[in-house]
């Protein structure tokens, strides 16, 4: 690889935002933990009432495979301690497939050849019309990283979902920390920022070029949404980029981090896998679906409160069984190109295929075969705090 990386302008530093925590944390050091944990490590997790990151590092690693049963009845009691017998479901809303970055494994990416569409404010009313008649009451806004969709576009847009939905989140570029505060008192409740992976010379492999090869910059995103004081604050890792095991431990740091700073917000955290998309590659660290259920109970054993969220990236059959995982949140009937909803972009690209084709009703059924309740609101725009 050559040429320089860009490094955006930033405001002024916030004092120990996590980019100064990584820059100590070794990444072979971090490996070595995982790799050399063994069975007495695993039982020794399992017993303690209350885990640290060692702890995590001997759940997700091959040692922890034969205590999986045991691992997800202790995710499931915990869960249910927590969150009751609920599943809460969300519709994602692509606003715009218009990116300025080059990603190797995202159908958006600006050298590939496809429609791009940038919602308006009709086209967005028809979307909001025919989610809300799915009974969605929780949307998540999902951009491409582009000037065209930043701040001036957000502005507009926002308070034409706010009447329509309790629960507003979004999934954009990062923002600057005045930003995030503005569009909190538009009535944003959520900023969900994946930093893909924690490793920076991977990182820069695959993001070639735009804003989001700026490593640091999108890694104290987080930062500076807690700092605005955003309610509930997002975290994931593309799990396949890199070693799936130390980038969730390095995820798992970053959960730490902003939980001793930020304490007054909301956690929860993701598990896409690299799905297929237009100009995508093929996974460097693959996870099977039975490692992906260990990883899912490492989580909840490792905090009992976090929120966890499961895409339609996953198929029917292993999302059927989400519920018992420890999964909290799940999205429905998701489309992943802009206007996909009221069938104004049939022709725009998808960001990735879905494996889950299932309608929302169909979803819904399968969650409360499983002894769940579905849950369409779990907050509201009064609660929010000042």
């Amino acid at each position: 690889m050559s040429g320089a990386i860009r490094v955006l302008h930033q405001s002024p530093a916030i004092e120990g935002q996590f980019s100064a925590e990584l820059e100590v944390l070794d990444w072979d050091a971090t490996t070595a933990k995982h790799v050399a944990a063994t069975e007495a490590d695993v039982r020794r997790a399992l017993a303690k009432p209350k885990r640290d990151i060692n702890d995590f590092a001997a759940l997700i690693s091959p040692a922890a495979k034969p205590f999986l049963n045991e691992m997800l009845a202790q995710s499931e009691r915990l869960t249910q301690q927590r969150f009751g017998n609920t599943v809460s479901l969300f519709a994602p809303l692509y606003l715009s497939n218009t990116c300025a970055n080059e990603c190797t494994y995202c159908g958006f990416s600006m050298s590939n050849a496809i429609k791009r569409l940038t919602l308006d404010e009709q086209q967005i009313e028809r979307e909001i019309k025919a989610i809300k008649q799915k009974g969605f009451d929780h949307i998540l806004l999902v951009t491409g990283e582009t000037k065209k969709v930043s701040m001036p576009y957000f502005e507009r847009m926002l308070p034409l979902f706010k009447p329509a939905f309790s629960q507003l989140s979004m999934e954009v570029q990062p923002l600057e920390m005045d930003e995030y505060a503005q569009l909190k008192e538009l009535g944003l409740d959520g900023v969900l920022v994946y930093q893909e992976t924690y490793r920076r010379s991977t990182y820069l492999e695959h993001h070639l070029r735009g804003n989001k090869s700026d490593f640091n910059y999108r890694l104290d995103a987080p930062d500076r949404i807690g700092q605005a004081k955003v309610h509930k604050i997002g975290l994931g890792v593309l799990l396949g980029l890199d070693d799936w095991r130390t980038d969730s431990m390095m995820m798992a740091h970053h959960l730490r981090h902003l939980q001793k700073r930020y304490w007054r917000s909301r956690f929860s955290v993701a598990f896409p896998r690299i799905r297929p998309c237009a100009g995508g590659i093929e996974p460097k660290s693959v996870i099977s679906d039975l490692e992906l259920v260990q990883l899912i109970a490492a989580w909840r054993l490792f905090d009992a409160d976090l929120e966890m969220s499961l895409s339609t990236r996953e198929s029917a059959e292993f999302r059927n069984h989400a519920a018992r995982m420890g999964f909290t949140t799940m999205s429905a009937e998701s489309k992943t190109q802009p206007g996909g909803y009221a069938d104004d972009a049939k022709e725009a690209l998808e960001q990735f295929e879905i494996s889950d084709e299932r309608s929302v009703t169909e979803i819904a059924n399968a969650i409360r075969a499983q002894g769940r309740e579905v849950v369409w609101k779990d907050w509201d725009i009064s609660l929010n705090l000042a």
